[in-house]
């Protein structure tokens, strides 16, 4: 396995766990989503270089946007929780409750 995909590859993994484990605060999360978006940008786009591809693909660009629209989404929620509620912990969102 070259080393830039193992960079790829580790990158993808630890934005996953750290998701997975450090759920306290919505701000991390919205983090580790983002880096989980940013590896997969960059892999997207080495992906035409490593296959040889002659076409440039439009892939990492759609997804590039997708992500803008992610943050834009978890900005505006972050915003909104810390206005209703008083933080962002994520201990202290009820999600059954209107």
């Amino acid at each position: 396995m070259p080393v830039l995909h193992l960079s790829f590859y580790s990158a993808f993994i630890l934005s996953t766990l750290g998701l997975a484990f450090h759920r306290t605060h919505l701000v991390s999360a919205l983090l580790c989503l983002e880096s989980m978006m940013l590896a997969l940008y960059v892999s997207l786009s080495m992906w035409p270089i490593h296959t040889q591809a002659s076409s440039s693909t439009v892939l990492p660009i759609i997804m590039l946007a997708f992500s803008a629209c992610e943050a834009g989404a978890g900005l505006a929620l972050l915003v909104a929780s810390t206005r209703t509620h008083g933080t962002d912990r994520l201990h202290n969102f009820n999600l059954l409750k209107c």
